[in-house]
């Protein structure tokens, strides 16, 4: 069965807490479609630094490939093993761009898809929320008195653990 990584959004101006909604549900495995139009998958899931590190690594790996003399076989293989590694690895690059956008990961859930993991989600959550001890009252503040000076301060006067003035150590 699928596992899902719960992510909250950091909170809009003016809110304490993201609501709910926008919970972002991302799943671990393969993801076929990042495998197949790697590009245009970051792209939509707008992880603009992993785009442009894909399309560096593209040029780069084309570049070294082409200058050693590499047929073009190698070259198809290459590019289906960087793609393959984007498949396996899309949830991954998704939860750091999000961590990187100041998003907390929430929790996990296993479920067989995504609705699913939606329900199980809140279904704890309200729970836990519902469950959850009202706050103890805060402490009272404590209420210190102010210290008492009997006379005007002379040269005499000494603070804490230190020898009298005037006397050897």
């Amino acid at each position: 069965m699928p596992t899902f990584t719960v992510h909250e959004p950091p909170p809009k101006k003016g809110e304490t807490a993201s609501a709910p909604e926008r919970f972002l549900f991302v799943r671990d495995g393969f993801y076929f479609w990042a495998f197949v139009l790697a590009p245009l998958w970051l792209l939509a899931h707008r992880l603009w630094l992993t785009f442009i590190g894909y399309v560096l690594l593209n040029i780069a790996v084309g570049f070294g490939l082409t200058l050693i003399g590499a047929s073009s076989t190698v070259k198809w293989v290459v590019g289906l093993l960087i793609a393959l590694v984007i498949g396996f690895e899309a949830g991954s690059l998704w939860r750091w761009t999000l961590a990187r956008r100041r998003w907390r990961t929430l929790g996990f859930v296993v479920a067989g898809d995504a609705e699913m993991a939606e329900r199980r989600f809140f279904g704890e959550w309200a729970k836990r929320n519902a469950e959850a001890p009202p706050s103890p009252p805060a402490p009272p503040e404590p209420h210190y008195a102010t210290p008492v000076r009997r006379g005007p301060p002379t040269g005499n006067d000494v603070i804490g653990l230190f020898p009298e003035p005037g006397t050897q150590r």
